[in-house]
């Protein structure tokens, strides 16, 4: 694990606001969101394919990851990084006095931004490692490694609360797409409650976000949120943001030669060799009954005569793509599997509304109660919506983990494989840090 040490102290509200600007920062690193982390769960589940010159990467796709695979370490240590960064705002600034110029209302929104994205990172670390060290304190320096072993995943996920909870108190309820506010939490508190299977509180947090018709909304046609290098829709929850002078790799890696990218990612299709023959969401984004306007995702060139499939979520030629970390969408689909799981009267009725609205916006049929006819078949429906409509984000891959289902999808029959191994040389640079079973 590497930690990095306040190279800017932080004395006063300028060098306060700087050192929350460097959270962010490091959350948006091609190392963490900006590229490296969000291709791990892509790469794991059925919708896209990696077909570039770094074959190891397929062992995501194979899942025969292997401990000393170099991207599972960069993204560990951004991970850290983050946090650390966060543990510094989080042990200094509540301590800078109060002034005409920096109030405590501030003050608090500082802090509560480094709990966000601290909860925000312990929980990306819990669902793709399992349980892990909580360091909760800034480091002096890179070689002061705190004695700190691994927690439980049930204590990791308690930290993830706990972080949310006071960033809840500290956060104004203002709406901003950039930048956590208590809006922001109320959103990732929905997601954390779903895979806690916590059906109530998921439906109470995911409905503040919807019921917020002045701020949120499903933006129509599909690609209106990403379209014509447009950001910050009222589409977006938590965007992240990318300049001229701070860049994405993401582009580089979906777009094809032509316009100036390499294509390594590519969209699954059958042309492209799979471990499954339902690896194929070409197939789901150009059916009219399934993708609808999300057949805007993909596109084809033409080499040889032959046609290549390849994303379009990403695409700007300035590289400054943003990356979509929560989306309205998103809590409509997790109020409506909540609402599938709670099961009370009226809750069935409720999700196919809630799933029918990303249908209409998608412009598929809509579904009745005949088409769902049990749990099982709404929860399945939900499923599918999840894949197709977030088709390129970093959500397929985790849903199947925390419902369950990575086993039968996916065809994975080891269940250690679902998570992923500690990286090596964490492990043999610390002595407090175990391996996950099963996993070298």
């Amino acid at each position: 694990m590497e930690y990095v040490s306040d190279q800017a102290t932080i004395v006063d509200a300028t060098s306060a606001k700087t050192a929350v600007s460097g959270i962010y920062s490091q959350l948006r690193s091609n190392d963490y969101y900006g590229y490296e982390f969000p291709l791990l769960g892509l790469y794991s589940a059925d919708n896209v394919a990696y077909v570039g010159s770094q074959i190891i990467r397929q062992q995501l796709s194979t899942h025969t990851v292997r401990a000393d695979f170099a991207q599972l370490e960069t993204v560990w240590n951004a991970i850290y990084n983050t946090i650390n960064r966060a543990n510094h705002v989080i042990d200094k600034v509540p301590g800078l006095p109060i002034t005409a110029d920096f109030t405590q209302e501030e003050r608090d929104g500082l802090v509560g931004e480094a709990y966000f994205i601290r909860a925000l990172a312990y929980f990306d670390l819990a669902r793709t490692w399992g349980g892990v060290q909580l360091i909760l304190k800034p480091t002096a320096s890179a070689n002061s490694l705190p004695d700190v072993k691994r927690s439980s995943l049930q204590d990791t996920y308690a930290q993830v609360l706990e972080d949310l909870n006071k960033a809840e108190t500290l956060l104004p309820e203002t709406t901003n797409r950039i930048r956590a506010t208590r809006k922001t939490v109320w959103a990732l508190k929905a997601r954390y409650h779903l895979y806690q299977k916590e059906w109530d509180e998921a439906i109470d947090y995911a409905t503040r976000i919807i019921d917020d018709a002045a701020n949120y909304e499903l933006v129509k046609p599909y690609n209106s949120f990403f379209a014509n290098n447009i950001s910050g829709t009222k589409e977006t929850v938590l965007e992240l943001y990318y300049d001229i002078n701070t860049t994405s790799s993401q582009a580089g890696q979906w777009r094809p030669a032509t316009e100036g990218g390499v294509a390594w990612t590519r969209p699954t299709h059958s042309s492209l060799a799979s471990p499954n023959n339902r690896w194929n969401v070409v197939a789901l984004l150009t059916d009219p009954d399934i993708g609808g306007d999300r057949s805007v995702l993909i596109d084809t060139e033409t080499i040889q005569g032959v046609h290549h499939w390849y994303g379009t979520l990403y695409y700007r030629a300035d590289r400054t793509d943003p990356a979509f970390l929560i989306r309205t969408a998103e809590l409509y689909l997790i109020r409506a599997e909540a609402l599938v799981e709670r099961d009370q009267a009226g809750d069935v009725a409720d999700a196919l509304v809630d799933l029918n609205a990303i249908r209409d916006r998608a412009n598929v049929p809509l579904l009745d109660i005949n088409d769902v006819s049990t749990k099982a078949d709404l929860l399945l429906a939900i499923e599918n919506e999840n894949r197709v409509e977030f088709a390129f984000e970093n959500h397929r891959w985790y849903d199947l983990v925390r419902t369950g289902r990575a086993g039968a999808v996916l065809g994975i029959t080891n269940a250690n494989r679902f998570l992923l191994p500690i990286p090596y040389n964490q492990v043999l640079n610390d002595p407090n840090l175990e391996p996950n079973p099963g996993l070298d």
